[in-house]
């Protein structure tokens, strides 16, 4: 551990992170000590983890990831956390299954390699478990007792299991609105749920006015106070994809948009993998996925601004619904850049790419994950995705938090009598 100093150059008490050295804004670059803040206090830009990476011995740092644990956990020397990780009580997400999609290649008319990294299995069946335990360990170093967050759904799930694990308290704010089984997915943890009359916008506001008063003293809000920490459990997606790939980076990644954090730590992920020699630096594209009814950032990709104006979300794709997407600017930055693309899909494009999916590779995914298949159908179509190139569409979750996208139209084939003869008249054999 080092003692970092803040801008005036007072010192301020270190914290075991890891590699993680400071707090840097994306924006003018400046400097602060590892703190529970979230914005820049010379310019307001969002601030994220500086580190001290590990250099020199690519050989020597990839055998010690592998013989890591199978969680996130294997890439302690890259995140902002303790050596000692592992050994606290958390759940361990992550080293999610990296599945060779060829029934849906062909579905799509894809020659090269097709995979979809499935998030579906981590501990509440989402990625948010990645982000929630960066956070938690963050929440820890700094002392907070309550963990807490503004949820579209699966947030609120994560931060609920977590806190129980990890023994703290925990109180998550979401909408009035949500899709009953994310509700009580949050609830059964055992702490506190609170609906917001409003949308996840005002969810978030509320959020920050609590951070505020003294109400929230010794809260960690996860995606407020806590984001810089949170947001880093992103990159172990792209860490993961890169390892089980062979330690090489993909040629095109579809990556779904909300607030933007993920696609944007996605990017960050694979480019400290080539900055630490554990892949070889090639081009990679990256294409951002929304919802036609909460695409504030297509459309700004669509009209070739670099602002993202905010939008009231009307969509099934409720985990996605973040009108005003606080990494909007960051997605069409590393869009452009790399040569991507943001798309949109309507809400009767996501439910026929979920049944996609479900009848190619078996994998029930959320609507979230309708959005990002349904635009990698888009994109393909149109041209935009190359189908000769290695390519990774991210599923974030499991179809069984949002029955309700499938279920008007899908039940039993038939329903009969128990005897062979009335299987028959219903020419099932």
């Amino acid at each position: 551990m080092s003692v970092l100093t803040t801008a005036d150059s007072s010192p301020t008490a270190a914290v075991d992170l890891g590699p993680a050295a400071a707090l840097s804004c994306r924006e003018c670059g400046e400097r602060f000590p590892l703190s529970p803040i979230f914005a820049c206090a010379s310019c307001f830009g969002p601030l994220e983890i500086a580190y001290d990476l590990p250099s020199g011995d690519p050989e020597g740092l990839r055998r010690r990831i592998e013989a890591g644990p199978k969680s996130i956990w294997r890439y302690a020397p890259l995140l902002p956390v303790p050596a000692d990780v592992a050994s606290k009580p958390n759940l361990n997400p992550g080293f999610t299954p990296l599945v060779k999609a060829d029934r849906l290649a062909a579905e799509l008319g894809v020659t090269g390699p097709l995979y979809v990294k499935d998030d579906s299995g981590n501990p509440t069946h989402s990625f948010k478990d990645r982000v929630v335990a960066q956070a938690l360990e963050a929440a820890r170093a700094f002392g907070f007792t309550t963990l807490s967050c503004s949820s579209t759904g699966n947030l609120a799930g994560a931060v609920g299991a977590a806190a129980a694990r990890a023994g703290l308290r925990s109180c998550v704010f979401i909408p009035h609105d949500l899709e009953q089984g994310k509700v009580v997915m949050a609830a059964v943890y055992g702490g506190q749920v609170v609906a917001i009359e409003g949308s996840y916008d005002d969810v978030n506001r509320f959020c920050s006015e609590l951070i505020g008063d003294p109400l929230g003293e010794g809260w960690g809000f996860v995606n407020v106070n806590l984001r810089p920490y949170y947001a880093e459990g992103s990159k172990t997606l792209a860490f993961e994809i890169c390892e089980q790939l062979g330690w090489q980076l993909p040629d095109q990644l579809v990556i779904p948009i909300a607030s933007g954090s993920q696609l944007t730590k996605i990017d960050k992920g694979l480019k400290e993998l080539i900055a630490t020699g554990l892949v070889e630096e090639k081009p990679y594209r990256i294409f951002g996925a929304q919802a036609e009814g909460c695409s504030p950032v297509s459309q700004a990709f669509r009209a070739g601004h670099d602002v993202v104006r905010p939008v009231k979300p009307n969509t099934i794709a409720k985990s996605l619904a973040i009108g005003n997407p606080a990494d909007g600017p960051y997605v069409l930055d590393i869009a452009r850049r790399t040569g991507g693309a943001v798309a949109d899909v309507t809400d009767e494009e996501i439910v026929s790419a979920i049944k996609l999916l479900a009848r190619t590779e078996g994998i029930f995914t959320e609507t979230a994950g309708g959005v990002t298949l349904g635009v990698a159908r888009k994109l393909l179509a149109e041209g935009t995705l190359d189908p000769s190139l290695t390519t990774v569409v991210v599923n974030t979750g499991d179809g069984l938090k949002t029955l309700d996208a499938v279920a008007a139209d899908t039940g039993p084939t038939a329903t009969i009598r128990p005897t062979l003869d009335s299987f028959r008249e219903a020419g099932l054999e």
